[in-house]
């Protein structure tokens, strides 16, 4: 049986459902402190200005890491549709880093428990770390 290779887009898009989430979570944390505290715009200008003035930031650090890693899960992604290598066994992975990615943001934006949104990210770049060996492998033994 073939399999839909445009459902490696679905993980793709829950990822941007995340990033969209954790944005407008940002953003509405942000204005309310900013409102609150009667902070000008001007000093939070640059986000080292931000680290000093703001007393929330989880949900702006979470905001970045989701522009860090994740986009070697894009290409990942991306890769496996134009080369037309998606799998079940390529999809589950791909569902499973998104899993893992929304509770780093839980956790980060949340409780915040340093060793636990580690250990989350830690087993996130395993995995993703796995995706692209097996990947390059599958490339590879293929010729």
């Amino acid at each position: 049986m073939v399999m839909n290779q445009a459902l490696i887009l679905y993980p793709v898009f829950a990822m941007l459902l995340l990033v969209l989430l954790v944005t407008a979570l940002m953003l509405r944390e942000r204005v309310q402190e900013m409102k609150s505290r009667r902070i000008h715009p001007q000093k939070v200008a640059t986000s080292t200005q931000m680290g000093t003035v703001l007393h929330n930031t989880r949900a702006a650090d979470n905001y970045k890491n989701l522009f860090e890693m994740p986009v070697l899960f894009y290409v990942w992604c991306l890769a496996l549709l134009a080369l037309q290598l998606v799998s079940p066994l390529f999809l589950g992975l791909a569902w499973a880093y998104v899993a893992l990615r929304c509770l780093h943001s839980f956790v980060h934006i949340g409780y915040n428990k340093v060793m636990h949104r580690f250990n989350i990210f830690a087993l996130s770049a395993t995995l993703l770390l796995v995706m692209w060996t097996w990947l390059v492998l599958l490339l590879l033994l293929r010729g």
